[in-house]
Order: C-alpha cells, then structure tokens, then sequence
C-alpha cells in the first residue's frame, strides 16, 4: 500500500510514522519542512493531560488521551511521567473546588503535599489538586524525533507537490480551510522564560482570577507559560494584555518568575471545528485529519491509529 502525507506537523508526522511503522510505504510533504516555527505543533505546551482536559472538554478527548503518553514514549522516548498539579490561591479556593467537580482521576493535596511534590512552591500555595497518572514532554523534542525515526526507515519530507492519483492523508491545519469551510482559527499565546534560581518538575495549571495559567517545564531552568484562547486567524505578534496577564499570573504563583530571562515569545493559530472536536473526512481519495483544537498532542495519536 503506498500513502502520501500532506502536512509534517503533529497529526501530520503521527500519521506517518503510524503508518510507515506498519509496513505502508509512505511519503511526506510539507511546503517549509519540519519540524519548526511554521508549524502551531511547535508552539505547544506539550502536556499530556486527558483528566485536567476534562475541565471543559469533551468526553472522547478524555477518553482518546489517556493512549497518549504511551504512543509518545513508544515512537520518542521523550515522555515525563510526573503527574500534573492545578493550584489556586486561597481566594480563588471556589474555582478549584469548580475545577475538581468537573474532572476525575485526582487528589486534593495541601501545603505539606505540595511542598512534597514540588518544594520551591512551599508556603507559596497552600491547596491544590494532583493529577498523578498525567505525564508531559518537549513538543520541539519529540517532533525531531519522530522526523529521525521517519528517516531511519526511508522516508525522509519532501518539498515537492503531492501526486493526485494515490491515497492522500492531509494534515495540512488551518490551511486546509480552502477544502473544509468550517475550520476556524483560534490563536495561542506562549512565552518561554528561563530562570535558573527556580525548580518545578511538573506541570502546573495556576487558577487565575484574570488568565487561568499553565506551566510546563523544559529543564535547565526553562518554562513554558501559556494560556490564552482567542478566537482570530491572526498570527501577529502577541498583545500586550496577553503578556502582561501571562507574566503576572506567573508571579502569583511564585515572585522567582519576575527575575526571569524572556528567551522567546510565540503566537500561533490552532484549527478547530465549531464543536472543538477534531474530523476524520474522505474526498475521494484524500482523507483529511484536522480540527485538534488544543489537543495536537493528546490526540493525534489516536488519529493516527
């Protein structure tokens, strides 16, 4: 069987390697190349939180996330398995307690536990919950990988157009909008800082009366500070309300992150259909998987499969 991938982000090499690592002869094509800064899977968080998801997902993303992290190990090895925690402030105890209602698979923790768990966040926060079958990685990491298993078994991404008379899989993201008329845009925020006085280990999802913050660490000091979800196609740079809300949040939740080096703020556009769901579609002989929302790495592998 011979297949053809269109689109070398993340549904685009899953697919690929899900394939070539059955026995299907496969060739991949992308206009830029992977994996880099053209590519939304670049600026991802990376984490691997089907029951934190559940906040406001929908069942199927719970459900096909909990295969994630073992379909990422397998292909990259590159998968912490450290658990999640979501904090709050005392003030903001309510949403935690809202946040917990509408999730499973955690623990409410107290300052001793999370002073346990993550001892530069003593007698900073004092309640939480723990997710501890939840896992993270380097979304930067594991897509080189992928790219190098891919080329271990020959199929190395081209630049060159598609054939139209084979299987087609496009993976193309947002720009496949000229096929599939209700994909949406809807953009994301981030900001790597490094500060090597701090040390977290796992991710954290900060309760945040302003932005609900999340954290994930890269190492050496490295962190990854997302959040934002806004309804736009616009890939500009991000806003100043985005930084300032992004980089206050940080420091509610410890003051360390004032004293950080910004090493690079990232602005990208996810696609997403109206329900938030990603699609499975057949045109003929082109099938395309798109519409993963925030949940690239969540779900692609089960796409992929």
């Amino acid at each position: 069987m011979r297949v053809q991938v269109v689109g070398a982000g993340v549904a685009g090499l899953c697919v690929a390697n899900e394939l070539s690592s059955r026995g299907v002869e496969v060739s991949l094509h992308d206009t830029y190349r992977p994996p880099g800064p053209h590519a939304c899977s670049w600026w991802a968080g990376g984490m691997l939180a089907p029951f934190c998801e559940g906040e406001s997902a929908e069942e199927p993303v719970i459900r096909l996330g909990t295969r994630a992290a073992s379909w990422w190990q397998k292909f990259t090895g590159a998968v912490e398995y450290k658990g999640s925690l979501v904090l709050s402030s005392k003030r903001d105890k309510n949403e935690l307690l809202r946040f917990a209602s509408m999730t499973r698979q955690h623990r409410w923790v107290d300052h001793l536990s999370i002073a346990e768990l993550e001892p530069d966040l003593a007698g900073h926060i004092r309640q939480g919950l723990y997710f501890d079958s939840e896992a993270h990685l380097d979304p930067r990491v594991a897509l080189a990988r992928l790219v190098d298993t891919l080329a271990s078994q020959g199929v190395v991404c081209t630049q060159e157009e598609p054939l139209s008379d084979i299987l087609t899989i496009d993976c193309r993201g947002l720009a496949a909008r000229d096929a599939l008329a209700d994909l949406r845009g809807v953009k994301g925020e981030m900001v790597i800082l490094k500060n090597p006085e701090l040390n977290i280990s796992r991710p954290v999802r900060f309760i945040h009366p302003r932005m609900p913050l999340y954290i994930v660490p890269r190492g050496s000091g490295v962190y990854m500070l997302g959040a934002t979800m806004i309804e736009s196609s616009d890939r500009s740079r991000i806003t100043a309300r985005s930084m300032l809300e992004l980089l206050s949040a940080a420091y509610a939740l410890h003051p360390a992150f004032a004293e950080s080096e910004v090493l690079e703020i990232g602005v990208d556009v996810r696609p997403a259909f109206p329900d938030n769901l990603p699609r499975i579609r057949r045109r003929g002989n082109r099938l395309f998987i798109n519409g993963l929302y925030r949940h690239g790495y969540l779900l692609a592998p089960a796409l992929a499969r």
